[in-house]
């Protein structure tokens, strides 16, 4: 959000008429040209400042698993595909920009010239209805009992939830950081955010989690997984936390009920909702970074999720968390200087289900445990299916010997079509749909040879840490 339009002065009250106005002809209206909206490229997140408001009155008129980032999917960071839901900035030491403090303050002050217009406006139309002794209004009676709202509605479920959403602050070593969500997991102090919300403050830096009753404690990270962008933070000297309850993500359908909790831009404790858009979303991004690239099958909402909402829960009309907010689809750049974008409705969500998955991993070792196959896979390669790579890179090979598909039959140059029942029409696919099954699983991998067709049953072989 530009700030520099902001706040027009607060108008005195009106004079009262001496007569009526005299009409003046309307002028006729001119063209208005359409401004084009470019497409947002960076990689971080999930998103667009909304438009300017007007300017006031006028006056006058990989070699190994996961294989390396590369051209992605319509759902990757290229090509206007999702960027991965950067933390919004939290303001740096002294000397350095404080852009995240900046729109906040931006956003205050806005209100408060706002609200000294509607004072302004509102105390002159009293004192006109009150000298005109017109019509007169009745309002209805007031009681503690009115203010209650119930369990299952949206109010409720946010009541009872908010208690157990944090804003995340991460600050590296050299001051850069930014601000992020989390959920309380457990009641040992265990708290469930993104990766990329702490990626800055990971190695040596500085964590805090500040509650929605502004009580506030360090934290520091058990463990984090970059290719989930899941990681799990442990708060310090903490105690009576209520952990938010877990959905079964596998049960979700189309047009469900949604509900995200974070703090957008900096704007801590947001609540906002919306329905199940679509599932199983292959979604593959960046944090910005130069880091390696994260994947999941995602469920897409279209709950406003904005830069800060990563890590945030999605809950579900029960209130049970069934998502972590962690990623959108970008369609331009944001103001105050950043290159984020706002909202278009397309967000995505780490089903909780995967999501439990790591971060049980990572709270008993520490350490992502990641499923694979054992091949290289052609990120660049055209047409449908995901590619085996003609050769590896480095001193590896692009399948692995005696590996899960090199004990199946695959040879470099397969296209793999198919994962079980799931059509696979890309590399990112394929990593996502893996990336939901657990090391020693089964699955059925259908691919195209020479123009023929194959499936085969491969057990999944296991990857230990980030690499």
């Amino acid at each position: 959000m530009n700030t520099e339009n902001e706040g027009p002065a607060v108008p005195g009250s009106p004079a009262a008429p001496s007569a009526p106005p005299v009409p003046v002809a309307a002028p006729a209206p001119e063209p208005v040209a359409q401004a084009d909206r470019p497409t947002d490229t960076q990689s971080a997140t999930p998103t667009g400042a909304p438009a300017d408001p007007p300017a006031g009155p006028p006056t006058g008129g990989a070699a190994g698993w996961p294989p390396p980032p590369a051209a992605l999917p319509p759902y990757g960071a290229g090509g206007g595909g999702p960027v991965w839901g950067a933390p919004q900035p939290t303001p740096s030491p002294a000397g350095g920009p404080r852009r995240s403090g900046g729109l906040v303050s931006a956003v205050v002050a806005a209100a408060l010239v706002a609200g000294g217009i509607g004072g302004g406006i509102g105390y002159w139309a009293a004192e006109s209805s009150d000298n005109s002794g017109g019509s007169t209004t009745i309002s209805a009676p007031q009681s503690q009992a009115d203010l209650k709202r119930e369990p299952g509605s949206v109010a409720g479920l946010a009541a009872k939830a908010l208690p157990s959403v944090v804003t995340i602050d991460a600050e590296g070593g050299e001051g850069e950081g930014g601000t992020g969500t989390g959920f309380v997991y457990d009641k040992q102090g265990h708290i469930l955010t993104n990766n990329h919300v702490v990626a800055s403050a990971a190695d040596g830096g500085k964590l805090s989690v500040t509650f929605s009753n502004g009580k506030k404690y360090d934290a520091q990270v058990i463990g984090r997984a970059e290719g989930y962008d899941v990681a799990v933070l442990k708060l310090k000297n903490a105690s009576g936390l209520t952990p938010l309850p877990l959905g079964n993500s596998e049960r979700v359908a189309v047009g469900d009920s949604t509900i995200a909790i974070g703090a957008p831009f900096g704007l801590s404790n947001t609540v906002t909702t919306g329905i199940i858009s679509a599932k199983n979303r292959p979604v593959a991004s960046g944090d910005g970074s130069g880091g390696k690239n994260s994947y999941m099958s995602a469920l897409q909402t279209d709950a406003s999720i904005n830069p800060g909402n990563s890590g945030g829960p999605l809950l579900d009309a029960r209130g049970a968390v069934i998502g972590i907010n962690s990623a959108i689809q970008s369609a331009g750049s944001g103001g105050l200087g950043a290159t984020q974008s706002g909202s278009i409705g397309l967000g995505f969500a780490i089903p909780i289900n995967q999501a439990k998955n790591v971060a049980e991993q990572l709270i008993k070792t520490g350490k992502p445990v990641y499923p694979v196959i054992g091949v290289s896979v052609d990120m660049q390669a055209e047409g449908d299916g995901a590619k085996i790579s003609e050769q590896g890179s480095g001193s590896t090979t692009a399948v692995t010997p005696n590996g899960p598909a090199a004990k199946a039959g695959l040879k470099p140059g397969d296209v793999i079509t198919k994962l079980d029942d799931t059509v696979v029409d890309s590399g990112p696919t394929l990593i996502s749909e893996i990336w939901t099954h657990k090391p020693g699983d089964k699955v059925k991998l259908t691919y195209e040879r020479g123009g023929k067709t194959t499936t085969v049953d491969v057990t999944l072989g296991q990857r230990e840490g980030d690499s």
